[in-house]
């Protein structure tokens, strides 16, 4: 009987030679025994080149570069959640980052594998932003009727909290605003322009391509806090929405000094059941222990915690990344 040819999920390389899951396992275990390390090649889909995704993905493959330097971490840009699920799913990456509620919202679409789908890590939470120039008439989201409104791209996790903030606000994003389907490295040039009346961002803070834009044009953050209520009446998926506030001092060019009510949702790191346990035990480690290096560059990581980064609702921990964290609490 012919053996299966292992995939790419399946198999590392050590001394030279391919290896199963079942002898990567031990070989990964070599890590702690003083044996030869293994070495592989791992993908992780990030995000658009100039958000927190993508540069927190930059880090963390130095990161693991530090703690596991056999293992090549290749990094691919995405326009987003949305897509970074599609990609896990088929294949496409090994690891990945997403919003809880895009996470949910594929569960309760019954999307293909969403069974499959496991977490390594609690990240750091996105916070919601609607960027409007500082003379704005937009004073809340039901405003923007009728305007020109960034919405993010097609398969962002921006997009999808946009459909659900504007529902939220008694607004169809297909009738009721004009969408402009771009990402965070087009919106704040064409807002700049006069090319949008206000766009919708969901990015840690500070996001730099906000922040860049508050250097340069006068804009004002509206405030979204009021729409908790409604959207989480929209349905279970949007559970994963909390209240939040934007301190003066994420975009202190921001004219106001005063904190903005806004709401927040957390980003996950994703793989699936089939990733490699103790592989997936390493990586969590490295997310750990380069939250202060990571945090140093790129502030939202600083809220990688120990104590909160089990909390992975509304996914499973993968089996490896609770070894890790029971192997630290032990």
């Amino acid at each position: 009987m012919s053996v299966p040819r292992p995939s790419r999920r399946q198999a590392l390389t050590w001394g030279g030679a391919a290896v199963t899951a079942a002898g990567a396992a031990a070989a990964w275990r070599s890590v702690f025994t003083g044996e030869p390390r293994p070495g592989g090649d791992l993908t992780l889909s990030t995000g658009v080149p100039s958000g927190v995704y993508a540069r927190y993905g930059r880090l963390l493959q130095s990161q693991l570069a530090r703690d596991l330097p056999e293992v090549r971490m290749r990094l691919t840009a995405s326009e987003g959640s949305v897509q970074n699920i599609e990609r896990l799913l088929a294949g496409e990456a090994d690891f990945t980052i997403a919003t809880a509620d895009s996470l949910a919202a594929h569960q309760a679409a019954g999307g293909e594998g969403s069974d499959r789908m496991r977490a390594c890590a609690r990240l750091y939470d996105d916070y919601l932003h609607l960027v409007v120039p500082r003379d704005s008439a937009v004073r809340g989201a039901r405003d923007l009727g009728g305007l020109l409104v960034g919405v993010g791209q097609d398969q962002s996790g921006v997009q999808l909290v946009t459909r659900e903030l504007l529902a939220a606000a008694g607004l169809d994003m297909d009738k009721d605003v004009s969408p402009v389907r771009e990402g965070i490295n087009a919106m704040p040039r064409m807002l700049e322009a006069g090319r949008l009346d206000g766009f919708f961002w969901s990015g840690g803070l500070p996001t730099s391509a906000v922040r860049q834009l508050s250097q340069r044009a006068q804009i004002r953050l509206v405030p979204l806090g009021e729409l908790l209520q409604p959207l989480r009446a929209r349905g279970p998926h949007t559970a994963y929405y909390r209240a939040a506030v934007m301190p003066p001092d994420a975009y202190p060019e921001i004219a106001g000094g005063q904190v903005i009510d806004t709401l927040a949702v957390a980003n996950l790191l994703v793989t699936t059941v089939d990733a490699d346990a103790a592989l997936t035990e390493q990586i969590t480690r490295s997310v750990i222990n380069g939250r202060d290096r990571i945090g140093r560059q790129v502030h939202a990581a600083q809220r990688v915690d120990l104590r909160t980064a089990i909390y992975t609702q509304p996914l499973e921990l993968h089996p490896g990344a609770g070894a890790y964290y029971r192997s630290v609490k032990s």
